[in-house]
C-alpha cells in the first residue's frame, strides 16, 4: 500500500496522476486539514506533524510515503528519510523543465512562503540562476484560500497580485510550486495569457512513485481518503472541484484519528 498526504486537498492533485499511473495499487490519503495550512507553519511544528503522520500511514500497512505538500517536503523530507527505512518520494517545483524550456530566459516560481525560504528550494533554485532569471513570488494565503472551496473570493484577489510581478517580468513559464494551485490551473492560465506555460510535476511524481513503488504497487487498486477535520467538508470539496470529483468520489473519504502524538499511530481510522 502506497501513503498519501499533505494539508489538505491539494495533494489529491498528486494522488489523481499516481492512480492512473497504479492501477492496481492501494493508496491510502491522508488530508491534515485539522492543520492546515502548513505555509506558514514552523519547522519544528512541520516535522512533529510529518513524523506522526508517517508513523501512522506505516501502522497501516504503507510500505512507501509520498509527502505531496512541496512546504513538507522542503523541510521535513531529509528527515523522515533518516529516520524511516522505507521508500519516502516527496514533491519539489518543477525549475529544471521550467528553465530548460524557457525562450525569455525568465520563469516564475508560485509557492507558500515556507517552501521558497527554506534551504532545499535554495539549493535547487541556485542550479539555474546562472542562466536563468527565477521570480519567487509568495502565494500568502493562496492554499488555504483554495480548501474554503472554488468559491472563495480571495482566490481570484490573490491571484491577480500574485501574478503581477511575473507579467511585469516577461516570463514565459511560471511553475506551481505548491500541490494547491494546480487545482485554479484555468484561473491562472487567463491571468497570464496563452504564451506562458504552467508548469505541474504531478504526472512526474507519479512516474517517479512507479518507478520506485516495487510490492506496494501490488494490491486491490482501493482508495480511501482520510480527514482529520471535518469529513463533511472533505467530502464538499472534493464534489465542488470538477478536477477532483472526475477522480474521486465521497463515499471514498473517511474520518481519520486524531493523530496528536506517536502512542496513538497505531490506531485505526473510522469512518
Amino acid at each position: 500500500m502506497i501513503g498519501v498526504f499533505d494539508s489538505g486537498i491539494g495533494g489529491l492533485t498528486v494522488l489523481q496522476w499516481i492512480r492512473q499511473r497504479l492501477p492496481q495499487a492501494d493508496l491510502l490519503y491522508l488530508a491534515d486539514q485539522a492543520f492546515a495550512p502548513y505555509g506558514a507553519k514552523s519547522s519544528a511544528l512541520l516535522q512533529q506533524r510529518c513524523d506522526c503522520i508517517a508513523d501512522w500511514l506505516i501502522a497501516q500497512g504503507c510500505t512507501a510515503l509520498v509527502v505531496a505538500c512541496n512546504t513538507a517536503t522542503a523541510h521535513c523530507v531529509d528527515a523522515l528519510r533518516d529516520r524511516l527505512a522505507i521508500d519516502i518520494i516527496g514533491v519539489e517545483p518543477g525549475i529544471k523543465p521550467a528553465a530548460l524550456g524557457t525562450r525569455s530566459g525568465a520563469i516564475g516560481i508560485l509557492a507558500t512562503e515556507n517552501t521558497l525560504a527554506s534551504s532545499r528550494y535554495q539549493q535547487l533554485a541556485s542550479r539555474f540562476n546562472p542562466n536563468t532569471r527565477v521570480v519567487n513570488q509568495p502565494c500568502s494565503g493562496l492554499a488555504d484560500a483554495i480548501e474554503q472551496g472554488p468559491d472563495s473570493p480571495q482566490i481570484d484577489t490573490i491571484l491577480a497580485r500574485c501574478t503581477t510581478a511575473m507579467t511585469a517580468a516577461g516570463v514565459d513559464r511560471v511553475v506551481l510550486g505548491c500541490t494547491h494551485y494546480p487545482l485554479v490551473k484555468d484561473r491562472l492560465q487567463g491571468l497570464l495569457g496563452t504564451r506562458v506555460q504552467l508548469i505541474d510535476t504531478g504526472e512526474a511524481i507519479a512516474g517517479e512513485v512507479a518507478r520506485r513503488a516495487g510490492a506496494a504497487a501490488l494490491g486491490q487498486g482501493t482508495t480511501r481518503l482520510l480527514t482529520t477535520g471535518s469529513l463533511a467538508r472533505l467530502k464538499q470539496l472534493i464534489s465542488a472541484y470538477p478536477q477532483l470529483c472526475t477522480h474521486f468520489q465521497a463515499s471514498q473519504c473517511e474520518a481519520a484519528p486524531p493523530l496528536t502524538s506517536k502512542a496513538q499511530t497505531s490506531g485505526s481510522s473510522s469512518a
